[in-house]
């Protein structure tokens, strides 16, 4: 009756193994470590660079604890601060000669103390957010007029495309603030580029008005509801674009997400340098494609035998190879919309291939018709300096916004090369408004609190329960802790952010999951009042709470998902962990308890008596009798 078989008893027995094994890691704490990730996009992080690490290091007679490759950067842990000050200064000076053009990025972190051979199982400590482990925040404005006039400028090569399209002559096209205005010489003409521009270009308003010369005049200006949506998709591009630089850093779970209308939050836990911050998140490409000078002149510049052509510039291939290109931009990462790595289908070999919009695919037409067996080149620009990302020949005329760049490319290089056109460029200008540092130690003075808060929350329950209830208020401790085990242990296998609000949310399951061990306890002893063997007290005290546990718990479920679906912030954060501690709990409280005390009182046959505490019994303390309560039910 209260038996387990031993194969309940091995899952109780490996829930406990591995919940202990992915728990340890969260209190070892973590090191001071240098980080070094990609200063420019065109330049890739590969595992030579540990070991090239490893020397600046014993050069400078600094020794790591570790140095390893993690994601997109190399990190090394040391056993101080000085150390890890002194390291830092080494490899910046070492890996870039040139302090105002870095190729690399040297940033102080911190990385977690836990043994090697736990993160080569993935048991690494939960994720801490910036209340908890330090690092920086930045508040970002958005400049929303510069989206607009962006949007004005788009609108200008449009209708200056279109109406060369159509043969519709015009006196000249100019942009006024966020305004267009097109000059016609005839009224007839001014009529029918207005017909053909409100067809085409839905999102503009065209009044015809007359000039002072005598012409007609069409102004363009942006509808409300375009308007709007222009500030949103800026804004949207901008959180994207930060993602894509923040991301290839590898700062763990970084926070960038909008606040208000024209604001970006971005938060990076564990980054302790704020000047290096800046320069994260201030790395945001701008792509660029021109078409390549491959005049005599031109050749001669890159051969040095000569000066750059007027009109042109000079940059580098990433192989360093020089390339001159025109100063007239044909299209910038505005216009394209998706970059990915593929195959070509006659030859086979890898290509990046480029999905335009609209008008980038018009632009992207009229230029390859005009160019054939011409070069374009593609350049990425970070802090005003630009790269020639590639140079391919144009074969043909290439339509439908569609293109497939080829050419000498690995597998790996054509992945590179779309990863770094898809990062586009900021849609819109942003400056920082508000930027917080928050010291580890401040983060270290709030999980001393947050963890005393839950130690003495689960001191004062374990007094109450073992006070109240005896040895079952000692196995309901024991299912609570196990319980708190395996929320940790969750919690660290998921890689959650623990925030404040997770500490608190950790702190409301201890309550919420002893209230089932609560029914458990009252069950038992209301069996017992009614008379029953202890045997059958224990059994039915478990089958008879199950109901009351399972309801009260998903109801709680359901208010937790409804937070985590609506939430955001600390709020999801408090969600995350209240939803996980539900179902935890459920666990721990019904499989784990009854497996302590059929453990403990299952091989007992001839049982009398279970220590549960006093068991108030109605008729003065006498217990009713099994058939006068048989007689009763009926």
């Amino acid at each position: 009756m209260n038996r387990y078989p031993w194969w309940k008893y091995a899952i109780l027995a490996f829930a406990f193994v591995v919940g202990l094994l992915y728990t340890v890691p969260n209190f070892y704490g973590e090191a001071p470590a240098v980080q070094v990730s990609s200063g420019k996009a065109t330049v890739k992080m590969d595992p030579a660079m540990v070991q090239r690490v490893e020397q600046i290091l014993s050069s400078a007679g600094l020794q790591a604890d570790f140095v390893q490759l993690e994601g997109a950067s190399v990190r090394a842990r040391f056993a101080d601060t000085d150390t890890q000050l002194k390291a830092k200064d080494a490899i910046s000076h070492a890996l870039n000669p040139d302090p105002n053009d870095p190729t690399w990025v040297v940033a102080l972190n911190l990385v977690s103390r836990s043994p090697q051979w736990m993160a080569r199982v993935h048991a690494l400590p939960m994720y801490l957010g910036l209340d908890l482990r330090g690092g920086v925040h930045f508040l970002m404005q958005v400049d929303m007029k510069a989206a607009l006039t962006k949007k004005a400028e788009a609108v200008t090569g449009d209708v200056r495309t279109l109406l060369r399209d159509k043969n519709i002559r015009h006196a000249g096209i100019t942009r006024e603030g966020n305004n267009v205005e097109v000059r016609f010489r005839e009224a007839a003409l001014a009529e029918q580029a207005r017909n053909l521009l409100t067809d085409q270009l839905q999102d503009m308003t065209w009044t015809p008005t007359a000039d002072a010369g005598g012409d007609v005049k069409l102004v363009g200006t942006l509808k409300p509801q375009a308007a709007t949506r222009v500030q949103e998709q800026a804004l949207k591009q901008n959180i994207s674009t930060l993602n894509n630089r923040v991301n290839e850093l590898g700062v763990a779970e970084p926070v960038i997400q909008q606040q208000g209308l024209d604001r970006v939050v971005v938060q990076l836990p564990g980054v302790q340098d704020t000047a290096k911050a800046k320069d994260i998140i201030g790395r945001t490409a701008t792509l660029e494609i021109r078409l390549v000078n491959e005049t005599q002149e031109a050749v001669d510049a890159v051969r040095g035998a000569g000066p750059v052509p007027f009109g042109s510039e000079r940059f580098l291939e990433r192989g360093g190879q020089p390339v001159i290109v025109y100063r007239n931009v044909v299209l910038t990462g505005e216009n394209l919309t998706d970059a990915q790595p593929g195959f070509d289908g006659q030859t086979n070999e890898p290509t990046v291939n480029l999905t335009l919009d609209a008008r980038g695919a018009r632009i992207f037409k009229d230029v390859t018709r005009e160019n054939v067996g011409k070069r374009m080149a593609i350049l990425l620009f970070e802090k005003g300096k630009g790269e020639v990302v590639t140079a391919p020949v144009i074969r043909t005329e290439i339509g439908g916004g569609r293109v497939q760049i080829s050419g000498r490319m690995t597998t790996e290089e054509a992945s590179d090369q779309a990863l770094l056109l898809r990062a586009g460029s900021l849609a819109a200008p942003m400056e920082i408004i508000e930027e917080r540092a928050i010291g580890p130690s401040l983060g270290a003075e709030n999980i001393a609190k947050g963890f005393n808060s839950v130690l003495w929350g689960f001191v004062a329950i374990a007094v109450f329960m073992c006070a109240y209830y005896m040895l079952f208020g000692v196995f309901s401790t024991l299912a609570l802790g196990f319980n708190l085990l395996m929320l940790i242990a969750v919690l660290s296998m998921l890689q959650a952010t623990l925030s404040l609000p997770g500490i608190a949310a950790i702190a409301l399951v201890l309550g919420m999951a002893i209230d089932a061990n609560v029914l458990i306890n009252e069950r038992v002893r209301e069996e017992l009042r009614h008379g029953a063997s202890p045997q059958v007290a224990i059994s039915a005290g478990y089958e008879r709470a199950w109901g009351t546990i399972l309801d009260s718990n998903v109801t709680t479920l359901i208010a937790g998902l409804a937070l985590l679906a609506f939430g955001s912030g600390p709020v999801r954060g408090f969600a995350v962990v209240h939803c996980l501690g539900i179902l935890t709990s459920m666990f721990s409280a019904v499989m784990f308890s009854r497996g302590l005390v059929n453990l403990w009182y299952g091989r007992q046959k001839k049982l009398k008596s279970v220590s549960i505490g006093q068991v108030w019994r109605p008729n003065g303390g006498t217990a009713v009798p099994a058939e006068d309560k048989q007689n009763a039910k009926v």
